[in-house]
């Protein structure tokens, strides 16, 4: 096994999120982003030598920086208010689970209001129905952003990298919505922090298999942060199917700070790599001072969730690539879902960076 020899933030809290199933295409499936996850992880790197930092609370400056501060309302309470509903017992569940939505199309221009019912006021902050909310969401991903911000803190006091066990994932959600198995934005957060901490130029660089659709809504318009990811293609019917696409490059001021490369099905190490050198062609255009990596290993060979068929020696190559820029480099975890490998993919990346 590779040594790893940056530090790692870890929380025992990121563990309490127990979403229970998805609800996927109206039938509920059991959930792929389990606590298994961040607990295999960590086992992988403190066997490979890594050191455990313990997370530090951190105050809301940063995450509300990024996240509307009804959004963050909603995820602290709503599941205590849904409990206190009648809908346990109507409908026999103990998840937060959005029914209907208040998208443009039904509102025609209208306001959008708060309902008064909890059932409804759940697709107010949330866009999709497989992001279920249970008692421990909103500790857990309250405790992933301590993490992120931990990690920040480690660079900002002169570590080169620091890697940040967030749990549950964060790319997904915008500024106002959650979905996509995320809560709150661990990365976009991280870049926020890193511009209070006087860097100008701050690169979010994304090598999760899906598109941070939250993380480039968060910066669309902003110069000084860079968006890049690489994902697999939304247009061949992937997850998050209305963003993620070349042509978006940002807008007004932050038109050009914006990068996607989309890759087909089945694409492989020679082209996922390829990818990775575009991202990082853009970082350097961009001037960026400092990384953010949102480190997704879902693009590997055997991972339910994408196509993309990427080996774990791709993965060494990709910590490599990002590692050879010399920038100080905060890593958040994202996705990877294939439990038997998840550990070893995770560390082939860090192994890189000292």
């Amino acid at each position: 096994m590779a040594e790893v020899h940056l530090p790692f933030v870890w929380t025992e809290r990121v563990l309490d999120h127990v979403p229970g199933a998805e609800v996927w295409v109206g039938v509920s499936t059991p959930g792929t982003e389990v606590a298994r996850r961040a607990s295999l992880i960590r086992e992988s790197l403190l066997a490979a030598g890594a050191s455990e930092v313990a997370a530090t609370p951190h105050d809301d400056t940063y995450l509300l920086a990024v996240h509307d501060r009804g959004l963050v309302r909603h995820l602290r309470d709503v599941h205590a208010q849904w409990m206190a509903s009648d809908i346990p017992a109507l409908a026999g569940q103990d998840r937060v689970v959005p029914y209907v939505f208040p998208t443009e199309g039904m509102l025609q221009g209208l306001p959008v209001r708060d309902p008064t019912a909890v059932h409804a006021r759940a697709g107010r902050w949330c866009y999709d129905t497989m992001t279920l909310v249970g008692p421990g969401t909103w500790t857990a991903a309250r405790a992933a952003v301590d993490a992120a911000l931990t990690a920040v803190d480690l660079v900002v006091a002169g570590a080169r990298s620091a890697y940040a066990l967030t749990r549950p994932p964060g790319h997904h959600v915008t500024r106002a919505a959650y979905g996509g198995s995320c809560y709150l934005n661990n990365a976009a957060v991280a870049a926020s922090a890193l511009l209070g901490a006087g860097y100008e130029r701050v690169a979010v660089v994304d090598v999760d298999a899906h598109h941070g659709n939250g993380t480039q809504a968060v910066f669309y318009e902003r110069p000084e942060v860079l968006y890049a990811s690489v994902h697999v293609d939304p247009g061949a019917g992937w997850f998050p199917h209305y963003a993620g696409f070349a042509e978006e490059t940002g807008r007004g001021p932050g038109t050009g700070a914006n990068r996607n490369v989309a890759l087909a099905p089945g694409a492989g190490d020679q082209t996922w790599l390829h990818g990775i050198d575009q991202l990082l062609d853009a970082v350097a255009a961009h001037r960026s001072q400092v990384l953010v990596v949102s480190l997704g290993v879902d693009a590997a060979m055997d991972d339910p969730e994408s196509p993309l068929r990427v080996s774990s020696e791709g993965y060494g190559a990709t910590g490599t690539r990002l590692a050879a820029t010399g920038l100080p480099c905060v890593l958040v975890q994202e996705g990877g879902y294939h439990l038997p490998t998840l550990g070893g993919l995770v560390t082939a990346v860090l192994a890189a960076f000292a």
